[in-house]
């Protein structure tokens, strides 16, 4: 593994546990979570977004888009790195 590769698992995890925290803070389940995005034209699954609140799937920029939007949040919340 690469140090890059390393650096990236690390943001994923960080990043899925910014979103976990910003989901739970707005009162909702990843089924919730999930449904709200497929109603946004988003093809997820509840399964997928637990991953992405693991790092063990990469996110994608319409799905941040919307996160920050249902989420009620900031880019900089979703990518805060402390």
């Amino acid at each position: 593994m690469q140090k890059c590769d390393y650096m990236n698992i690390n943001i994923e995890k960080k990043i899925g546990n910014n979103i976990r925290w910003l989901r739970e803070k707005a009162g909702l389940t990843q089924e919730q979570l999930a449904a709200n995005l497929q109603l946004r034209g988003c093809d997820i699954t509840r399964s997928a977004v637990a991953k992405i609140e693991v790092g063990q799937r990469h996110i994608y920029p319409d799905e941040i888009m919307l996160l920050k939007e249902i989420l009620q949040t900031t880019y900089e919340e979703i990518f805060e790195m402390k």
